[in-house]
Protein backbone atom coordinates (compact mmCIF):
# COMPACT_ATOMS: atom_id res chain seq x y z
CA UNK A 1 0.00 0.00 0.00
CA UNK A 2 3.10 2.32 0.75
CA UNK A 3 4.30 2.63 -2.92
CA UNK A 4 1.20 3.32 -3.98
CA UNK A 5 0.83 6.20 -1.83
CA UNK A 6 3.83 7.42 -2.69
CA UNK A 7 3.10 6.75 -6.51
CA UNK A 8 0.29 8.72 -6.70
CA UNK A 9 1.07 11.17 -4.02
CA UNK A 10 4.05 11.96 -6.53
CA UNK A 11 2.18 11.80 -9.74
CA UNK A 12 -0.72 14.28 -8.38
CA UNK A 13 2.29 16.36 -6.77
CA UNK A 14 3.87 16.33 -10.30
CA UNK A 15 0.75 16.79 -12.43
CA UNK A 16 -0.49 19.65 -10.04
CA UNK A 17 2.85 21.58 -10.38
CA UNK A 18 2.96 21.39 -14.13
CA UNK A 19 -0.71 22.09 -15.02
CA UNK A 20 -0.45 26.20 -14.93
CA UNK A 21 0.93 27.65 -18.53
CA UNK A 22 4.44 28.13 -18.33
CA UNK A 23 7.67 27.54 -20.70
CA UNK A 24 7.53 24.03 -20.79
CA UNK A 25 4.08 23.22 -21.31
CA UNK A 26 3.22 26.37 -23.57
CA UNK A 27 6.92 25.23 -25.50
CA UNK A 28 4.93 21.44 -25.92
CA UNK A 29 2.16 23.33 -27.62
CA UNK A 30 4.22 25.81 -29.52
CA UNK A 31 6.08 22.57 -30.84
CA UNK A 32 2.92 20.66 -31.59
CA UNK A 33 1.68 24.15 -33.47
CA UNK A 34 4.83 24.87 -35.63
CA UNK A 35 6.00 21.04 -36.37
CA UNK A 36 3.06 18.51 -35.42
CA UNK A 37 2.06 16.57 -32.98
CA UNK A 38 4.75 14.00 -33.00
CA UNK A 39 7.47 16.50 -32.29
CA UNK A 40 5.20 18.27 -29.53
CA UNK A 41 5.31 14.54 -28.18
CA UNK A 42 8.93 14.00 -28.26
CA UNK A 43 9.70 17.09 -27.09
CA UNK A 44 7.23 16.13 -23.51
CA UNK A 45 9.20 13.42 -23.62
CA UNK A 46 12.39 15.13 -23.47
CA UNK A 47 11.18 17.57 -20.65
CA UNK A 48 10.05 14.39 -18.78
CA UNK A 49 13.04 12.22 -19.47
CA UNK A 50 15.11 15.65 -17.61
CA UNK A 51 12.16 16.25 -14.87
CA UNK A 52 13.41 12.22 -13.46
CA UNK A 53 17.18 13.16 -13.74
CA UNK A 54 16.45 16.38 -12.21
CA UNK A 55 13.98 14.09 -9.57
CA UNK A 56 17.28 11.70 -8.78
CA UNK A 57 19.09 14.83 -8.11
CA UNK A 58 16.48 16.22 -5.61
CA UNK A 59 16.56 12.43 -3.85
CA UNK A 60 19.54 12.66 -3.42
CA UNK A 61 20.34 16.06 -2.03
CA UNK A 62 17.31 16.63 0.02
CA UNK A 63 18.92 16.35 3.11
CA UNK A 64 22.39 18.16 2.39
CA UNK A 65 19.51 21.43 1.11
CA UNK A 66 17.32 21.11 4.52
CA UNK A 67 20.92 21.58 6.19
CA UNK A 68 22.08 23.90 4.38
CA UNK A 69 19.57 27.14 2.99
CA UNK A 70 22.04 29.07 1.70
CA UNK A 71 22.22 26.59 -1.52
CA UNK A 72 18.99 26.70 -1.88
CA UNK A 73 19.38 30.82 -1.93
CA UNK A 74 21.90 30.46 -4.26
CA UNK A 75 19.80 28.71 -7.11
CA UNK A 76 17.48 31.19 -6.79
CA UNK A 77 19.72 34.08 -7.29
CA UNK A 78 20.57 32.29 -10.50
CA UNK A 79 17.13 32.00 -11.45
CA UNK A 80 17.00 35.41 -11.15
CA UNK A 81 19.59 36.09 -14.08
CA UNK A 82 17.95 32.93 -16.12
CA UNK A 83 14.01 33.97 -16.02
CA UNK A 84 15.40 37.90 -17.08
CA UNK A 85 17.57 36.58 -20.11
CA UNK A 86 14.98 34.37 -21.01
CA UNK A 87 12.16 37.14 -21.28
CA UNK A 88 13.94 39.37 -23.20
CA UNK A 89 14.62 36.47 -25.77
CA UNK A 90 11.21 35.95 -26.01
CA UNK A 91 9.69 38.93 -26.08
CA UNK A 92 12.42 40.08 -29.06
CA UNK A 93 11.94 37.01 -30.72
CA UNK A 94 8.12 37.69 -30.84
CA UNK A 95 8.93 41.16 -32.05
CA UNK A 96 10.54 39.35 -35.27
CA UNK A 97 8.49 36.66 -36.29
CA UNK A 98 5.25 38.05 -35.95
CA UNK A 99 6.06 39.95 -38.62
CA UNK A 100 6.77 36.68 -40.74
CA UNK A 101 3.37 34.23 -41.91
CA UNK A 102 2.83 31.07 -40.02
CA UNK A 103 4.85 28.12 -41.78
CA UNK A 104 3.82 24.57 -40.19
CA UNK A 105 6.95 22.40 -41.21
CA UNK A 106 8.25 19.10 -40.10
CA UNK A 107 10.95 19.63 -37.39
CA UNK A 108 13.52 16.91 -36.53
CA UNK A 109 12.35 14.66 -33.31
CA UNK A 110 16.06 14.67 -32.07
CA UNK A 111 16.26 17.93 -31.84
CA UNK A 112 12.60 18.50 -30.40
CA UNK A 113 13.70 15.76 -27.80
CA UNK A 114 17.25 18.03 -26.88
CA UNK A 115 15.29 20.81 -26.61
CA UNK A 116 12.58 20.01 -24.38
CA UNK A 117 15.56 18.39 -22.05
CA UNK A 118 17.43 21.62 -22.26
CA UNK A 119 14.64 23.53 -21.03
CA UNK A 120 13.44 21.60 -18.55
CA UNK A 121 17.00 21.72 -17.41
CA UNK A 122 17.41 25.39 -17.06
CA UNK A 123 13.79 25.19 -14.71
CA UNK A 124 15.85 25.71 -11.52
CA UNK A 125 12.53 25.58 -9.53
CA UNK A 126 12.10 21.45 -9.96
CA UNK A 127 15.22 20.78 -7.86
CA UNK A 128 14.09 22.59 -5.08
CA UNK A 129 10.67 21.40 -5.25
CA UNK A 130 10.93 17.76 -5.42
CA UNK A 131 13.77 18.22 -2.63
CA UNK A 132 10.73 19.78 -0.69
CA UNK A 133 8.09 17.04 -1.80
CA UNK A 134 10.76 14.52 -0.76
CA UNK A 135 11.34 15.78 2.66
CA UNK A 136 7.49 16.39 3.58
CA UNK A 137 6.91 12.68 2.09
CA UNK A 138 9.75 11.27 4.10
CA UNK A 139 8.50 12.81 7.40
CA UNK A 140 4.80 11.89 6.24
CA UNK A 141 6.39 8.31 6.65
CA UNK A 142 5.41 7.70 2.89
CA UNK A 143 8.80 7.91 1.45
CA UNK A 144 11.69 5.86 2.80
CA UNK A 145 15.87 6.05 1.35
CA UNK A 146 15.06 2.58 -0.12
CA UNK A 147 15.76 1.74 -4.07
CA UNK A 148 12.32 0.61 -4.88
CA UNK A 149 10.93 4.47 -3.01
CA UNK A 150 13.51 6.20 -5.17
CA UNK A 151 12.01 4.79 -8.78
CA UNK A 152 8.44 4.96 -7.64
CA UNK A 153 9.15 8.88 -6.79
CA UNK A 154 11.22 9.17 -10.13
CA UNK A 155 9.22 7.84 -12.62
CA UNK A 156 5.50 9.11 -10.83
CA UNK A 157 7.22 13.00 -11.44
CA UNK A 158 8.23 11.89 -15.11
CA UNK A 159 4.78 10.15 -15.86
CA UNK A 160 2.85 13.28 -14.15
CA UNK A 161 4.59 15.87 -16.25
CA UNK A 162 4.61 13.93 -19.39
CA UNK A 163 0.81 13.39 -19.10
CA UNK A 164 0.62 17.69 -18.81
CA UNK A 165 2.78 17.89 -21.76
CA UNK A 166 0.67 15.54 -23.86
CA UNK A 167 -2.58 17.17 -22.60
CA UNK A 168 -1.25 20.37 -23.56
CA UNK A 169 0.00 18.83 -27.19
CA UNK A 170 -3.19 17.09 -28.20
CA UNK A 171 -5.45 20.15 -27.00
CA UNK A 172 -3.49 22.92 -29.32
CA UNK A 173 -2.79 20.69 -32.08
CA UNK A 174 -6.89 20.30 -32.35
CA UNK A 175 -7.37 24.18 -32.29
CA UNK A 176 -6.67 23.95 -35.73
CA UNK A 177 -8.82 27.66 -35.91
CA UNK A 178 -6.84 29.23 -33.75
CA UNK A 179 -2.78 27.70 -34.43
CA UNK A 180 -2.10 30.93 -36.94
CA UNK A 181 -2.83 32.93 -33.66
CA UNK A 182 -1.54 30.70 -30.87
CA UNK A 183 2.06 30.22 -32.54
CA UNK A 184 2.26 34.14 -33.45
CA UNK A 185 1.70 35.16 -29.62
CA UNK A 186 3.20 32.22 -28.17
CA UNK A 187 6.69 33.82 -27.50
CA UNK A 188 4.54 37.10 -26.60
CA UNK A 189 2.79 34.61 -23.43
CA UNK A 190 6.30 33.30 -22.77
CA UNK A 191 8.18 36.30 -21.87
CA UNK A 192 5.54 37.12 -19.76
CA UNK A 193 5.68 34.47 -17.61
CA UNK A 194 9.39 34.62 -18.09
CA UNK A 195 8.48 37.93 -16.02
CA UNK A 196 5.85 36.36 -13.72
CA UNK A 197 8.55 33.72 -12.32
CA UNK A 198 11.29 36.39 -12.67
CA UNK A 199 8.66 38.52 -9.83
CA UNK A 200 8.14 35.30 -8.02
CA UNK A 201 11.53 34.35 -8.18
CA UNK A 202 13.18 38.19 -6.51
CA UNK A 203 10.53 37.62 -3.58
CA UNK A 204 11.29 34.41 -3.06
CA UNK A 205 14.77 35.63 -2.54
CA UNK A 206 14.62 38.82 -0.59
CA UNK A 207 11.30 37.87 1.58
CA UNK A 208 12.59 34.56 2.34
Amino acid sequence: MQPLILFFATFSAAFIASVPPGLLNVNAAKTSVEKGKSNGVIFGLGVAVMVMLQTYLSVRIAKYLSRNPDVVEMLMQLAIVVFAVLAIFFFFKARKDGVKPLKLKEGKKRNSFSKGMFLAAINLLTVPYYSGLNSLFHGQGFMNYKVIDEVIFILAAGLGTFLVMYLYVFYFNKMERKTNKFSKNSNYILSGLMLVLLIITLIRVFYH
